[in-house]
């Protein structure tokens, strides 16, 4: 049974979806143009990776093998589902940028991994836990590289926060370039490729960096 140290590590860096395992790119390259949507998408497959992995937790002893994979993906399409549904309740603005892509969350490999890997051989708090780290780290990615492709295609950071936060948000809007006619390469699907290529990049770099200095700081054996 994984400890919870291991389930923020894992989540947060170690096993990150986005960076380490590279699943769910399609819609983290897709909605990632600017923050508002990075994290409005982040947070949908976080609650549904909460949600799912606890009932799957709660459901694992009563499914049989043999049809655990279409009892888990229905799991998850009704997790999608009431996520939708308070979207377009609540954030109807925005689910008209990302809905497309919180509806394909129920095929996202994200989830069916975590629900195949971990929540049907975990208990429900430790799944829960798997869920929101995953999750976290998964938006983590997202918001960085929607912050990195907002800033160069249109020299602001934060806008319409308003369409996640409500209009006391509109203050949030940071214009870093006036009179900024934009970059199209970040805006187009290249530029999200070429922005996780650095993010992934770098987590390579400070990886190797830990290793040297792990192996360095090794104690010697007498010989």
């Amino acid at each position: 049974m994984s400890s919870l140290t291991d389930i923020i590590k894992n989540g947060l860096w170690k096993s990150n979806p986005a960076t380490v395992q590279l699943l769910g790119l399609c819609p983290l390259l897709a909605v990632s143009g600017t923050v508002v949507n990075a994290l409005g998408l982040g947070i949908a497959t976080m609650l549904v990776l909460i949600t799912s992995n606890l009932v799957v937790s709660l459901v694992r002893d009563y499914v049989r093998s043999e049809i655990r994979i279409p009892v888990f993906v229905v799991i998850i399409a009704v997790s999608v589902t009431l996520i939708k549904i308070l979207m377009l309740a609540y954030f109807y603005d925005l689910y008209l940028i990302i809905g497309l892509f919180v509806a394909l969350i129920t095929t996202n490999c994200v989830i069916i991994a975590r629900a195949e890997a971990f929540a049907s051989k975990n208990n429900p708090v430790n799944s829960m836990a798997d869920g929101f780290f995953m999750g976290l780290g998964f938006t983590l990615v997202l918001v960085v590289l929607g912050a990195l492709r907002e800033i160069i295609s249109y020299g602001t950071l934060f806008q319409q926060m308003n369409l996640l936060f409500g209009d006391g948000a509109s203050w949030l809007k940071i214009t870093l370039i006036e009179n900024y006619d934009g970059f199209l390469l970040t805006i187009l699907p290249p530029g999200a490729f070429l922005g996780l290529g650095f993010i992934i990049a770098l987590k390579n770099i400070i990886d190797n960096r830990q290793s040297k200095v792990a192996s360095v700081n090794l104690p010697q054996t007498a010989t």
